[in-house]
């Protein structure tokens, strides 16, 4: 009795009813917090899309928006705005910007912990297609540095040095 029991749920869940959707939904694994006792561990890769604009001789300030690819493949996006002090003249079109994320102290990476202000010195300059790099140190308790990857690529005719400030906000 109990085997035709068992039988008859099995089948019971293999034939579908009206209302059943063959769809198959992919989802992100869950939001992974990792502990980092060690200093100057890799934890991942930021990249950020910047928005163009028109640098104002004495700095700029630009939109962007980015995502943080941890190690183990989890992803958090993160919008903001990064702008520069110093030397900008120019226009530039939309720009890409990667690092990597290491931390400079004992710390804890994931659900928006790189949100924050970073600060650093900056270079680009670009004519016709740019490139540039930024290192910055900071977040909410300055505890991650951004090491440029491949530095910054873009088009425009711009060119820029000086300090770089950094403003992530996580996005949910």
């Amino acid at each position: 009795m109990k085997n035709l029991i068992l039988a008859i749920a099995a089948v019971a869940f293999t034939i579908p009813t009206s209302g059943w959707s063959a769809t198959i939904h992919k989802t992100q694994p869950t939001q992974k917090v990792v502990i980092v006792k060690e200093p100057r561990q890799r934890l991942g890769t930021l990249s950020c899309e910047v928005a163009g604009g028109v640098g104002m001789v004495i700095g700029s300030n630009r939109a962007i928006n980015c995502r943080f690819r941890q190690q183990g493949g989890w992803v958090e996006h993160y919008a903001g705005s990064i702008g520069k002090l110093g030397l900008d003249i120019g226009v530039s079109g939309k720009s890409y910007l990667s690092w990597v994320v290491v931390n400079t102290k004992p710390t804890r990476v994931g659900e928006g912990d790189l949100a924050g202000t970073y600060v650093g010195a900056s270079a680009n300059a670009a004519i016709g297609v740019g490139l540039g790099a930024n290192a910055l140190v900071g977040g909410n308790a300055e505890n991650f540095a951004l090491q440029p990857v491949s530095g910054q690529t873009g088009t425009g005719l711009n060119v820029a040095a000086g300090v770089s400030r950094l403003q992530l906000s996580p996005v949910r």
